[in-house]
């Protein structure tokens, strides 16, 4: 595999910007090297007519982004997600976070037992939910947003029925 093509996957899949120097920690290669891809990356995504996609450079940071003349399709397909009802995995995923929250994404999965990228993402656009990075786990923790609270007109968290009971649960001790 090229390495053009494992700094694309890199950029792919990260949710933020990207430093060369991270880069080239991840994938073990010298600095100069990310840079000579990256300048041929650039190139080959400055066709905002041929692409869908661009590659933005802030500094030393890089991230992919949609193209601005695709806003309209995206709009519109990402309404759903932000206007729809939510899926019942979605509010047992809310519910866990809101009863259980802060938790990690490997905690909230630990609990459902399947894979919950795809409804944080959708929780998270929703402003249902924050994230936040814990310095010490080296990890994300998703917990309830001020918007869910004021949606629900509650003003904390305790005041969900049966918050008490619920959240004193050891159920990661049941998911194990």
């Amino acid at each position: 595999m090229s390495l053009i093509s494992q700094i694309e996957s890199l950029l792919f899949v990260s949710h933020k910007p990207l430093s060369m120097k991270k880069i080239s920690l991840n994938l073990a290669v010298s600095p100069k090297e990310v840079e000579e891809c990256m300048r041929v990356l650039m190139e080959k995504y400055q066709d905002q007519e041929e692409h869908g996609i661009l590659l933005v450079r802030n500094a030393d940071q890089f991230q992919f982004v949609s193209s601005p003349r695709n806003v309209q399709i995206i709009q519109e397909y990402l309404k759903e997600d932000i206007s729809g009802e939510l899926t019942r995995p979605a509010v047992e995923t809310l519910s866990i976070i809101a009863y259980r929250g802060p938790l990690s994404k490997s905690d909230i999965e630990q609990i459902r037992g399947i894979n919950c990228s795809l409804i944080l993402r959708n929780l998270l656009i929703r402003g249902l939910i924050d994230a936040k990075e814990d310095n010490v786990r080296m990890e994300k923790m998703y917990n309830i947003s001020f918007d869910f609270l004021r949606h629900l007109g509650l003003q904390s968290a305790s005041q969900l029925p049966e918050y008490e009971r619920l959240s004193a649960l050891d159920i990661m001790q049941d998911a194990v």
